[in-house]
């Protein structure tokens, strides 16, 4: 026979049952017209709130347009008085015709390239103060600067003036202002007078509806709290738990209008905010906040004049609590008087069907004493014999875990002590400090590198970081606590007899479970033979500069060296000495002196004279010097020049300089022979040279490291013509850019600003001279 035949057969079940359905039912109708009920009162309550909103904003912006009428005048009688140029204004002059008018201050605000700011002022806190951030504030100033009607909802609109609504002030935020702004176009400014309140409570007093608000807790002592919400700005990112906001403190965009939030979830409020308003209708949460079971009602009220804006109203839900509690006394007593009459006949009974479970149960508190054996005697086959033979298979498994438990907590304590053996092995001192500055536990390279052991650290604080950065150590102890992450810092600390030693001190916070700092740790690594290391690599850095102006001269001056040497072979063999080729090769000698001195510059620089000349004559002269040199190799020049002159700013010699090294690259890349293209035009205020070869190209991996010294892919280059080349262009104001597809051919393109005073380049001497080929 199964349990669940003998637990029918038994009365006092049967009924039982019966009376705890009928409870269950009765406590959860009352509980449903109790919330409801409490739900109409909140609705009740908010529509009551939003019409005292209501009053109190029409109230407001009678008094609002009254203070605004009364700043017209005020800025009117000012224009009369004050200059129509600002430059011959003083401040002094503004506070005291702000007094004779009446007002708080008065501003002066000129438009800039790009915002309208605060030039002369009554406050000399408002001086320099911006209005471009302030949303419909700024366009309704450009629109009165531009003479038209101020179309902004917000504020009041009057000829020639606009008045923005009560606010915070921006430059003392305790205060609320009133400001109005008055432009006729008669002068080169705008006249903003302002009045100011008190207090912020003078303001909050009239238009908070917290009178109507304590009246209506008073009604319904259930209600905790109500809350005007403002829904374009609640749940901002820098919204606060408590409602506060540092982004939105105006009184039109800052989250709580009115009221307080002390009972808020802000991601689950704003859920609910946003589903009120798309439904147009009451959203209510059943939640938990501050340790109390609450209702939450978010009721959207839309209104003529006022923004969309949400009520939200909180009730403790003890209230419900209450009466349902009553209501179960009475329903428990009834249900008792019935399950008397029943529990004698089932007494006897009841006793059968529980022996098993006794059994079970002093097994239950063997195991739970760590008594696992002997195993339970199961002699039915019913659910209490299935539920016994459960619990020796539970008492199998416990007993298993157990002893994995056991051998577990024994490699755990392994691996603690080999984390303090590597603590204490490790060449990096390791100290904690607690919020007191007391030291609490120490390593072995602490004492080595300090001199202090954990005893002595006990007994007396020591004195650790020097008074010249003591300032750095405790700002960085404070971010910190803050919730920073810092990098290792290197500083400087004291040893125990009084010598600074440098390390690099790294420094991490430890917190308990409530995230509140308990201790510092500080790890500190001796950087005294790092640094040593390092001024040496510095000063052998100093000499591998040396070593590359020393290669840049050999690669500059082998280029013209090898001109010579062609001219001087063309002429050994033609047996013709040639009078043009005599005036080339007494030029290139002066240009390796030239050389010389321009290497010169980049160690040193100095003022170039520079001179306007035609980049087409510049090319033309390098082509001729190299032609002979290309012949040998089987290449032939093709240009492509414009028939306008190329006028450019530039050093001649530096240029041709470039040119050589670009066109002697191409020449190198084609051992074959081929055709070496130069192409010259003009392109957004530059002139632009293309030179292209038909060589082998360079592979994609090698562009980017062009022109790095020292970096090249021919066998007796020396990498350094390219870096003096783009250093030329560069001082040119200009670009050289290399383009290249492997197996097809390599483009370079240099573009140099065209001749003019906007093109200078900064910082050089001009020599007008006109082209030597214009007077050939």
């Amino acid at each position: 026979m199964s349990i669940k035949t003998k637990l029918s057969a038994i009365i006092f079940g049967s009924v039982l049952l019966i009376l705890a359905l009928n409870l269950t039912l009765n406590l959860y109708e009352v509980r449903n017209n109790l919330r409801n009920e409490s739900i109409s009162n909140m609705l009740i309550t908010a529509k009551q709130v939003a019409v005292s909103v209501e009053q109190s904003s029409y109230s407001s912006k009678y008094v609002e347009q009254k203070i605004a009428q009364n700043l017209r005048l005020a800025a009117i009688l000012a224009s009369y008085e004050l200059d129509p140029d600002i430059e011959k204004i003083e401040n002094g002059q503004l506070k005291e015709l702000a007094v004779r008018l009446g007002v708080s201050n008065i501003s002066l605000l000129v438009k800039t390239d790009n915002d309208i700011v605060v030039a002369k002022s009554s406050d000399p806190s408002e001086i320099g103060l911006s209005t471009k951030g302030m949303g419909f504030w700024y366009v309704a100033l450009l629109e009165l600067l531009a003479g038209h009607n101020v179309s902004v909802d917000q504020g009041q609109s009057l000829e020639n003036f606009w008045s923005g609504p009560f606010e915070y002030s921006t430059s003392n935020p305790v205060y609320i202002d009133k400001w109005g702004y008055y432009y006729d176009g008669s002068s080169n400014y705008l006249i903003d007078p302002y009045v100011r309140s008190t207090a912020v409570s003078d303001y909050v007093k009239i238009m908070n509806p917290d009178e109507i608000i304590q009246e209506s807790r008073a009604v319904n002592p259930g209600i905790l709290e109500i809350t005007g919400i403002n829904p374009k700005t609640f749940g901002s990112p820098s919204m606060m738990p408590d409602g506060s906001d540092p982004g939105n403190r105006k009184l039109h965009n800052r989250p709580i209008q009115y009221g307080t939030y002390a009972y808020g979830n802000v991601a689950a409020d704003k859920a609910a905010i946003r589903e009120a308003l798309n439904k147009g209708e009451p959203v209510t949460l059943d939640t938990e906040a501050l340790g109390k079971r609450v209702l939450k009602s978010f009721i959207p009220v839309s209104q003529p004049g006022v923004p969309d804006y949400v009520v939200g109203v909180v009730m403790d839900y003890g209230t419900i609590s209450a009466v349902i509690k009553q209501q179960l006394s009475n329903n428990i007593t009834t249900s008792v008087l019935l399950l008397i009459v029943f529990f004698l006949a089932s007494y006897i009974m009841a006793g059968l069907i529980t022996r098993p479970i006794q059994d079970i149960l002093a097994k239950v508190n063997d195991v739970a004493k760590g008594k696992f054996e002997p195993p339970l005697n199961v002699e039915s086959r019913d659910e209490l014999g299935q539920l016994a033979h459960r619990i020796n298979a539970m008492t199998s498994h416990l007993l298993q875990h157990t002893n994995r438990l056991g051998q577990t907590l024994e490699e755990n304590r392994a691996v603690k002590e080999h984390l303090e053996s590597v603590i204490n092995s490790t060449s990096d001192a390791i100290h904690t400090v607690d919020m007191n500055g007391r030291i609490t536990s120490t390593n072995k390279a602490f004492q080595e590198l300090y001199g202090w052991n954990a005893a002595d650290a006990a007994i007396k604080t020591p004195y650790l970081v020097p008074a010249t950065v003591r300032e750095q150590e405790e700002a960085r102890l404070r971010q910190l606590r803050e919730g920073a992450t810092l990098p290792p810092v290197e500083t400087v600390r004291l040893k125990r007899d009084g010598s600074i030693v440098e390390v690099s001190v790294s420094t991490s916070v430890i917190r308990d479970e409530d995230g509140q700092p308990q201790s510092f740790v500080h790890v500190s690594r001796d950087m005294t033979e790092r640094n040593r290391i390092e001024e040496l690599l510095r000063r052998s850095e100093k000499l591998t500069t040396v070593g590359q102006l020393a290669a840049g001269v050999a690669h500059e001056i082998r280029n013209p060296l090898t001109t010579l040497r062609g001219f001087l072979q063309l002429q050994q063999e033609k047996k013709v000495l040639v009078p043009l080729h005599n005036d080339l090769m007494l030029s290139e000698l002066d240009r390796i002196n030239l050389i010389v001195s321009e290497f010169l510059i980049l160690a040193k620089p100095q003022a170039v004279h520079f001179q306007q000349k035609d980049l087409r004559h510049i090319v033309g002269d390098v082509i001729s010097l190299l032609d002979s040199q290309a012949h040998l190799f089987g290449i032939e020049f093709a240009t492509y020049f414009s028939e306008v002159p190329a006028m450019v700013h530039c050093e001649e010699n530096q240029l041709k300089q470039v040119f050589i090294n670009v066109i002697k690259n191409a020449i190198e890349a084609m051992p074959e022979g081929g055709t070496i293209t130069l192409e010259q035009h003009q392109h957004n205020d530059s002139v632009v040279i293309v030179v292209s070869d038909e060589g082998g190209g360079v592979p994609e991996e090698m562009l980017p490291k062009l022109g790095e010294p020292f970096f090249t892919n021919k066998e007796s280059g020396t990498g350094l013509g390219l870096m003096v080349s783009h250093r030329i262009i560069q001082a040119h104001r200009g670009s050289l850019e290399i383009r290249s597809e492997y197996g097809r051919g390599a483009q370079v393109m240099i573009k140099l600003p065209e001749a003019g005073e906007d093109n200078l380049p900064s910082g050089m001497i001009i020599e007008r001279s006109e082209d030597k080929h214009e007077n050939q």
